[in-house]
C-alpha cells in the first residue's frame, strides 16, 4: 500500500487487493474438475481466507487512524 495515498486512497487500494484475491481463488479453480478441484480448492481457500484476514486488518488500522 502506498504510505503516501489518502485514507480514501489507500482504502480504495485494499478494496481493489480483495478484488484480487477473489480473482486469484476463482482463476485458479476455474478449469479444474473433479478430484484435481477438490485438492485445488482447500488450499486456495486457505490461501484467500489468509489474504482476505490481512487485508482487514490492514483496513481496520487504516480506519482507526484516520478515524
Amino acid at each position: 500500500m502506498t504510505t503516501s495515498a489518502t485514507p480514501t486512497e489507500q482504502l480504495q487500494e485494499l478494496d481493489e487487493g480483495t478484488r484480487r484475491a477473489w480473482k486469484t481463488y476463482c482463476d485458479t479453480l476455474q478449469s479444474l474438475t473433479g478430484d484435481a478441484y477438490e485438492q485445488a480448492e482447500l488450499e486456495s481457500w486457505r490461501v484467500l481466507q489468509h489474504e482476505l484476514r490481512r487485508l482487514e486488518g490492514s483496513r481496520r488500522r487504516l480506519t482507526r487512524a484516520s478515524g
